[in-house]
């Protein structure tokens, strides 16, 4: 059966198909895919992995058609991103004074 071994850097990506017996796990078709040639700096071992963009153990039996993604770890957290955007944005809203189209029109 024909999968994909799919890995991303911010700077370039690279989709590997492969041809794999039926059974094969997520982090099987891994191991087969030549990472190693084209991201040598890279330790594929212990990255997380999805298909599609859905996160799957590595023990996860692959069907036709799947595309294996090996996630990379975060920089930062969204969560954690999100709720520091949103405490900036209520600081921000507190403290203001009157917006500049109300004071123009006051009297």
């Amino acid at each position: 059966m024909r999968i994909e071994v799919a890995f991303a850097l911010p700077s370039r990506q690279k989709i590997y198909t492969l041809e794999v017996e039926e059974g094969i796990t997520a982090r099987e078709a891994v191991a087969l895919a030549p990472l190693a040639q084209d991201f040598p700096d890279e330790d594929f071992s212990e990255r997380k992995l999805g298909i599609f963009g859905k996160a799957v153990p590595d023990k996860q039996v692959l069907r036709e058609g799947d595309r294996v993604e090996i996630y990379r770890e975060l920089i930062a957290d969204p969560k954690a991103v999100r709720k520091k955007r949103a405490a900036e944005g209520k600081r921000m809203k507190k403290g203001g004074g009157e917006l500049p189209d109300k004071a123009a029109g006051a009297d």
